[in-house]
Formats: C-alpha cells, structure tokens, sequence
C-alpha cells in the first residue's frame, strides 16, 4: 500500500544500530522533521544515550534532537515504523535480520547503511537481505561520501539511495531531505552496494601509500585504478558502469581514501607505522571494514575472474603480510596495457 509524505511524515522512522553511522542517521532523520526511534542493543548504553541525549561513545559532540527516541527492545523500535534503516557492520547484518524477520509486519519497509560482501559467502546485502527475509518487503540501500561526524554536526551532505522500487527510494530520499541533506535515486542497487564495499579496501591501501611516503602521484593512481577495479566488479556483478562516476563510486571512494576521518585510512596509516594488525584495530577502536573486506572483495574477484590486482596486492599486505613496497613495485610492473578496455 502506497503511503503519501504526510502519512510518512506522521509515522516514526527505526534506525538499528547506534554506532556513528547509525546515530548520525537518526538525527538526520528526526533534524527532517520524522519521529525517529534509535534502537542499541546494548540496554545500558540506551539507558545512557536516553538520560544524556547524545552517544558519548561514537558521536560525542551531537546533541540527540527532540524527536529522537532511544530503544533497546528491538520489537518495540519496529512496530509501527514508516521503515527500518539497519545501520551494523556486515558481518553483523544476517543476525540482525534473523532477529527482525518475526517482528515484521507485512508493509514493513527495510533499508541499510551497511557496506560490504559477507564474508562467509561472498554476497551483497541486498542478497543476504533476500536470503532471510524473501523478496516481497521493498528494500534499499543507504550510501554515498558521508562521514557521520559531519552529518551530525549538520554540515551539508549528499547521498545515493538505491533500491528496485523507485518509489521507496524516493520516500527515503524525502525523509531524509533537509537544508543540510540531498539524497539522489538510483534503481543500481549492485552498482552502489559495490562501490560501497570495495572503496574500503582501497581506503586502507591510501593510508599504507601516504604513511609510507609514497606521494601524492601514488595515491591519486591508486584511487583513479581503483575506481576501474570497481566498475570492472560492478559490472561483472549486473552493475550500471555508470554509477561508479557517482556519489557512491568516484564520490564515496576519494572521501574515503583522502580524508582522516576514515577509520579505513586511519588503520593503513596505523601499518604503515610499524604496528600490528591487532594494535592498529585497538588504536581505532571501531569497526574498519576494509581489513575483512579486503579477503572477501578478493575472494570475489576469484569467484568472478575479474582482474584486481591492487586490491589483491593490499589483500597480500593484510593477509600474507609481504611488504607494501615489495607490492607497488609488482603493481609497478606489470604488463603495460590499454588504460580503457
């Protein structure tokens, strides 16, 4: 059943997840005018969140707006909601969707702010989504150069929503819409879910370059090589090529590749200084996508013999712990090829 903006408007909106990303998403949200329930799964940080009206853990320096709730029951955060934006790391999106699957009423609507292939088996979220729940909820992904930080600060914004119904990508787009906040359409939800998952990845390979002190010649050929590694995925997956010049390909990559804000940046600028794995993880202290992405963007370049080779070269860093330079100079070269085939 077809709601109008003033019925949305009337109804509360769920965000699951109350890290960064998930916080920022309920202010923006509730900043649009929605009544906006932020569920944690986590009792005594909820009880915190609720008394002090911020998240003093992922976003200390944005103040929760009126219209933001706080839940730990995840049924009570669902029921009766315009829709239920998932905002947790990938390896954490089936469980989760586990848990929502008996709690859903039959319109139920689900979108999703989280980036990356599962791990296990190599799908994107939206395929996970469609493994658990079936086909018949309309469904959407969230995604585009946005540091959460920034957007609950209120600072201007833009991003891409994509989903199969156009129609719900448009009723996202509106709530979401504010003097700070532009979201644009898309029906590619492959194309944005893969430019989502692999910009990590490439993120991490930009910290290790510039702390290694490669320049800025090597980091702008990582990024430009690394967007056709992208599309050349994307594509292979049913991806348009052209959404990989957008917001949540070109746009999401640069972000995060060249600003500190990213904890995938961050983390490669951590190794690039000598320390560990482990230590480097500790030092960020949440989630960095990009080290278990970089194994399961690999594997699925494998599964679909599509040529990565500088995420295959930052997967050897991770994983076989060669040394960076050893692998530049490999990328360095290789076979001299056409730029565009």
């Amino acid at each position: 059943m077809s709601r109008t903006a003033n019925d949305a408007e009337r109804e509360p909106v769920a965000v699951l997840g109350a890290g960064s990303w998930g916080t920022a998403l309920a202010i923006q949200f509730a900043r649009a005018g929605h009544p906006t329930r932020l569920w944690s799964r986590n009792a005594a940080d909820a009880a915190a969140m609720s008394a002090e009206r911020h998240n003093r853990r992922y976003l200390p320096d944005a103040k929760f707006p009126e219209r933001v709730e706080i839940h730990a029951d995840l049924a009570q955060a669902v029921r009766g909601a315009v829709a239920s934006i998932i905002a947790v790391p990938s390896h954490a999106l089936r469980a989760l969707l586990l848990q929502l699957k008996p709690l859903l009423a039959r319109d139920a609507r689900l979108a999703w702010a989280t980036k990356g292939f599962e791990l296990d088996t190599g799908k994107l979220p939206h395929q996970v989504a469609y493994d658990v729940l079936g086909v018949e909820y309309p469904v959407a992904v969230l995604s585009g150069p946005t540091f959460a930080k920034e957007v609950g600060m209120g600072l201007p914004t833009a991003m891409t929503i994509a989903s199969p119904n156009a129609e719900f990508a448009n009723q996202l787009a509106n709530s979401l819409h504010a003097s700070n906040f532009r979201a644009y359409t898309s029906t590619d939800i492959i194309g944005v879910e893969v430019g989502g998952a692999v910009k990590n990845v490439l993120a991490v390979g930009a910290g290790l370059s510039d702390g290694l002190g490669f320049g800025a010649n090597t980091r702008i050929a990582l990024i430009t090589r690394g967007l056709s590694e992208i599309t050349r995925l994307g594509v292979a997956l049913g991806a348009q090529p052209e959404t990989f010049m957008g917001l949540a390909g070109l746009g999401d990559l640069v972000l995060t590749c060249t600003d500190n804000q990213s904890r995938n940046r961050r983390f490669g600028l951590a190794l690039a200084a000598d320390k560990s794995v482990a230590d480097a993880l500790h030092e960020i202290g949440q989630v960095v996508e990009g080290y278990s992405a970089a194994r399961a963007v690999h594997a699925v370049a494998l599964r679909e013999q599509v040529d990565m080779p500088i995420v295959g070269g930052i997967h050897r860093i991770l994983y076989d712990r060669e040394p960076a330079k050893d692998v530049v100079r490999d990328l360095m070269t290789r076979p001299i090829r056409a730029e565009v085939e």
